[in-house]
């Protein structure tokens, strides 16, 4: 027995270093020399799908090939012979063809047996047929944005005709192809779309509670029918709804309850309209759900809700008081005491505003409580806002158990179908190389001083605001600050990303086609019988733009530059 034992034991001995011995010769084989190396932009940002060969100089036979990683990173085989020497090839749609030559230390310490890491290989932008048909189908759109086409649509027609030209064309001419499908998705940035769509959940439920009514119907109350009081009152209302939700939605409930009592007072509907939305375009910026343009801004820059809470909210409270004082100035005419109301109407406002469902607002608001503390603490869980969004619309569907099919139908689908496509058009401009050439082009305006960059992005993001929709504008010049931010000294704290926040946001007020609420508004008052017309919203909002953004310009110095 003790001869079998001590037979197994030596046995197993040997079998295991037999093994042990093949691994490690079998590990030693695959101790391959490589090639390594990353492929950045002027930019020195990565670039990703770069096709790398390595052949012999002057020779096209490819001894080995890799494509570049997302992260630009790219790894070559080395082959056994290294009589020749060797030079890449390196070719990218829409970046010039490179070659890269090894020097004679290079080739030695092939030869040694040591593996090569080149560290950056610059690409160059390559200008052709795909980037003018990029920036041509991008005006197009924004030409579409602001006529009387559908935001969607324009958008919709847009990422259709770089999809299409890109595939459609390409057999034609390998210059055509701008974007493929797989790169688009890439750049559509659904953790804006699934944060968006939540969020028109959670609205949807507490909308029918009928919370709004009420709130407008109170600040009715609170002003005991002195006009001057009650329009700074609903712009507050309107204002922190606007932040805790969207402006959007918040206008779209507003908007109805407004213009009822602008009636029963006796005044114009629009003497509080105009005012209620430029001040939800304003607070609205507090927040990372208040605006559109936040939510895309935030999601690029991974700025959390706590980040906008805390470096914004003082400049936006400073600019809505002087909103506030040049509404009312620019309204005391309008806000003239026009007597009380008839018993009737009031009773009729009041019946209007009562609160439909308190068990299901109670809910709501509990579940609201927990989203704002998870969007102010989430980021020290890795907790994306989509996701807070996401648990919150399920936890009130599940706790409130109202009609599924109403509520997911409530969801705008046009919206996300719109941020979709735009994302789409604009990821094309960032593969062609436009957004690289702006970037550069503003770069070397403003130079490493930080102080002209802030300005510079603010108001030429408020004017441009004006003249194009903000949010395809926001959405196209996030590759533009992100660079910028690299560049600039202390601008890696994102204070140019708040700039865009407080130009696009606040810029919205100086036309009818700046911000979405201010076009949601107009087409509900319409439809009431008060229509607003591009030059009248221009008027009172293009002085509103230089008030608001010059006062947000304030804060944003102070906060960042003097107070820092």
């Amino acid at each position: 027995m003790k001869v079998r034992r001590l037979f197994a034991a030596v046995l197993f001995l040997g079998i295991s270093a037999l093994l042990l011995f093949s691994g490690a010769e079998a590990q030693q084989d695959d101790l391959e020399l490589s090639i390594s190396g990353i492929l950045v932009d002027s930019h020195i940002g990565p670039v990703g799908q770069g096709a790398v060969t390595l052949h012999p100089v002057g020779d096209e036979t490819v001894l080995a090939e890799a494509a570049s990683r997302d992260n630009g990173v790219f790894l070559l085989d080395v082959p056994e012979s290294l009589d020749t020497p060797l030079e890449l090839s390196i070719e990218r749609n829409h970046y010039e063809s490179t070659s890269y030559k090894f020097n004679t230390d290079q080739m030695a310490e092939l030869r040694d047996g040591h593996s090569l890491n080149l560290h950056e290989i610059v690409l160059e932008r390559e200008v052709g047929p795909a980037l003018w048909i990029a920036t041509l189908v991008f005006i197009l759109m924004l030409v579409l944005v602001a006529s009387d086409i559908h935001n969607t649509l324009a958008a919709l027609l847009g990422a259709t005709l770089i999809l299409g030209i890109s595939y459609l064309g390409k057999p034609l001419f390998d210059g055509l192809e701008i974007i493929s499908f797989a790169t688009a998705m890439d750049h559509v940035d659904w953790n804006v779309i699934f944060l968006v769509m939540g969020m028109m959940i959670v609205i949807a439920v507490v909308e029918r509670t009928g919370i709004f009514q009420w709130l407008a119907f109170m600040a009715y109350r609170a002003s005991g029918g002195r006009t001057w009081l009650l329009l700074p009152i609903l712009m507050l209302v309107t204002g922190v709804a606007s932040a805790l939700l969207d402006n959007v939605t918040t206008m779209l409930l507003m908007t109805p309850i407004s213009v009822q009592i602008a009636i029963a007072m006796g005044i114009n509907p629009l003497t509080l309209l105009i005012p209620e939305v430029m001040a939800s375009n304003v607070i609205g910026i507090s927040t990372l759900i208040g605006t559109p343009t936040n939510i895309i801004i935030g999601s690029y820059a991974g700025i959390s809700f706590n980040g906008f809470l805390t470096n914004l909210t003082p400049g936006v409270l400073l600019a809505l008081v002087g909103l506030v004082l040049y509404c009312e100035y620019i309204y005391r005419h309008d806000l003239q005491p026009g007597g009380s109301i008839s018993e009737s109407l009031y009773k009729k406002l009041e019946e209007g505003a009562r609160i439909s469902e308190p068990v299901h607002l109670t809910k709501a608001g509990v579940v609201l409580i927990i989203m704002l503390v998870l969007f102010v603490t989430g980021e020290h869980f890795h907790l994306p806002s989509s996701v807070i969004a996401l648990m919150g619309a399920t936890a009130l569907l599940i706790w409130i158990r109202p009609d599924i099919d109403k509520m997911i139908s409530a969801v705008d689908w046009t919206t996300l179908v719109f941020f979709i496509a735009l994302f789409i058009v604009v990821g094309a401009l960032q593969e062609v190389g436009l957004i690289s050439f702006i970037a550069e082009f503003i770069g070397d305006l403003v130079g490493e001083n930080l102080l002209l960059a802030m300005m510079a992005i603010t108001w030429f993001s408020a004017i441009l605001s004006m003249i194009v929709a903000n949010i395809p504008f926001a959405a196209a010049m996030l590759p533009v600050i992100g660079y910028l931010s690299t560049r600039i000294p202390g601008a890696d704290s994102n204070v140019l990303f708040f700039c865009l926040a407080v130009g696009t946001a606040m810029g919205g007020n100086g036309s009818l086609i700046g911000a979405s609420a201010n076009m949601v508004t107009a087409g509900i008052a319409e439809r009431a019988g008060y229509p607003i017309s591009y030059t009248y919203f221009m008027k009172k909002g293009l002085p509103a733009l230089f008030i608001t953004v010059a006062l947000g310009s304030i804060w944003l110095v102070l906060h960042f530059l003097i107070l820092h």
